[in-house]
């Protein structure tokens, strides 16, 4: 699905009403979506509206209006007085026959439930005074809270907190999520986001040409490679894993298994020759080959049935594996590059950035976490306020040519073209080690099948997701392999195939 920034939305807002629906039309729809949910979250007891000057509060009004038709006890809290409410909101507010309360924190009461109507997405300013009072009143209060369209104090598109935010149960948002809903840190605070029609068709998508979405199936899902019935292995691509020393071998194998899993027909690891025995012992369907120098590992990639490389898990930090990385951009082999890779080109990383444009196969994904992001990345590290995830993300797709992963609770990801997706089904118990390596694999596994880059690790980051999922608390990283087949099967049930 979609995801819209503040000034996409506002846009689909005006190609609607510029088709012949009134803005009123669609508070109107609104409200009645909110007024909806909040019989849903409490079925009995006073419901509190807090609402503000603009369009949000206008929302507010028209949902405690329907509260009140349907038998609710319902009282309003304004932050202005009625006459200074413009537009539809003042539109609204007229619907309201009953008295607004003061907008005093001591106003609040003891409500079952509170509607958080007072600022919407595009709020930019730090909020002080007597709002900042409000809204940590509102979160003291111990009621749960429904908010409309964003917690108040989340900015939409950049999910900041601008000085303090409504911690929402529920929050209810109109036509298409905003990036805010997806990303840390406004995700925590909107609860369950329930997105719901207000009669904005989905026609002025076509006008404004969103880039961003939501890292599901319902995105990638035609792209997936679901192996023919006259295929063979040899069909599916030959990943080319790179092994660390004897000391560092692990990360490697995991890597390694989870492109095997993910679908790639053939996996081998280049191993050292004094960690040959250890990877041979440890590993069955994976095939090893001795590999010590950058020589030897392009003499091997002179055997084209290797298209996907991927270096890093355990691979060791220094020359020796820049001058791999150089070998497999300059074999034009799909490539993905995590952890040591990325550390080695840390003091020049326009090094790498070079070699990956100078290459024809534009087939690169880099899988940093937010520790290693800013060893590539440096004036883009998140310690420099002011950028979102998202724009640090597509900045660096930008910067480096190849298509960027950062890895997190919120992983995003960004193509050199601008389109982007942010996950938000990984549990927490999937913050373990060897997970990350074990992403990497997924990612060169469905590389290997001739899945495009960008499609190839919103894939695997949706799917490492679900397998922790899967697995369930407790989960180590070898699990993730082991659950990988049950989320392949929900794939095919997504997409309709027999198994």
């Amino acid at each position: 699905m979609e995801v819209l920034t503040n000034a996409e939305m506002q846009r689909a807002d005006q190609l609607s009403i510029a088709a012949g629906t009134p803005g009123f039309k669609l508070m109107l729809s609104a409200g009645q979506a909110v007024a909806e949910a909040a019989q849903a979250l409490v079925e009995e007891g006073t419901i509190l509206v807090v609402a503000g000057p603009g369009n949000n509060g206008g929302d507010g009004f028209v949902a405690a209006a329907e509260l009140a038709a349907q038998g609710r006890e319902v009282s309003v809290i304004l932050m202005c007085e009625r006459d200074q409410l413009q537009g539809d909101a003042a539109s609204a507010a007229r619907g309201w026959k009953h008295p607004v309360l003061p907008f005093n924190p001591q106003a609040i009461g003891r409500p079952a439930l509170i509607i958080d109507a007072l600022f919407g997405a595009g709020l930019s300013r730090t909020i002080d005074g007597e709002a900042h009072e409000m809204i940590a009143a509102i979160n003291a209060n111990g009621a749960p809270v429904l908010a409309v369209d964003l917690p108040s104090g989340i900015n939409g598109t950049s999910a900041g907190v601008m000085g303090v935010a409504v911690n929402a149960t529920e929050t209810v948002t109109f036509f298409r999520k905003k990036p805010a809903h997806l990303l840390l840190p406004g995700r925590v605070h909107c609860g369950h986001v329930r997105v719901v029609d207000i009669g904005i068709d989905a026609q002025v998508l076509d006008e404004i040409r969103p880039q961003i979405f939501e890292n599901d199936p319902d995105f990638w899902g035609a792209a997936f490679p679901v192996p023919r019935i006259d295929g063979h292995k040899y069909a599916r691509g030959h990943v080319l894993a790179v092994s660390g020393d004897a000391a560092a071998t692990g990360a490697a194998r995991l890597a390694a298994r989870g492109a095997l899993r993910a679908g790639a027909g053939l996996v081998t690891l280049a191993t050292p020759r004094d960690a040959l025995a250890i990877n041979a012992a440890a590993l069955t369907a994976v095939m090893v080959r001795p590999v010590d120098t950058a020589v030897e590992f392009a003499e091997l990639l002179g055997d084209k049935r290797y298209n996907t490389c991927m270096i890093g898990p355990g691979a060791g930090i220094g020359e020796r594996t820049c001058d791999f990385v150089h070998s497999a951009l300059s074999a034009q082999r799909h490539l993905v590059l995590d952890a040591d890779a990325l550390t080695s080109f840390a003091t020049n990383p326009e090094r790498l950035f070079e070699s990956i444009k100078s290459s024809r196969d534009t087939a690169v994904v880099l899988t940093p976490h937010e520790g290693e992001f800013p060893r590539l990345f440096s004036d883009l590290s998140n310690k420099r306020p002011g950028r979102s995830k998202l724009e640090r993300v597509r900045a660096a797709a930008e910067r480096s040519g190849a298509v960027v992963l950062l890895k997190g609770p919120d992983t995003t990801i960004a193509a050199p073209d601008g389109r982007a997706t942010i996950a938000a089904n990984a549990p927490p118990w999937l913050a373990t080690a060897g997970a990350g390596d074990v992403l990497s694999g997924i990612i060169a596994g469905l590389l290997a099948q001739g899945v495009p880059a960008f499609e190839a690790a919103s894939m695997g980051v949706w799917m490492h997701g679900e397998a922790a999922g899967e697995a369930g608390p407790g989960l180590i990283a070898e699990d993730l392999t082991e659950t990988l087949p049950a989320v392949h099967r929900r794939i095919y049930n997504a997409l309709g195939v027999e198994y």
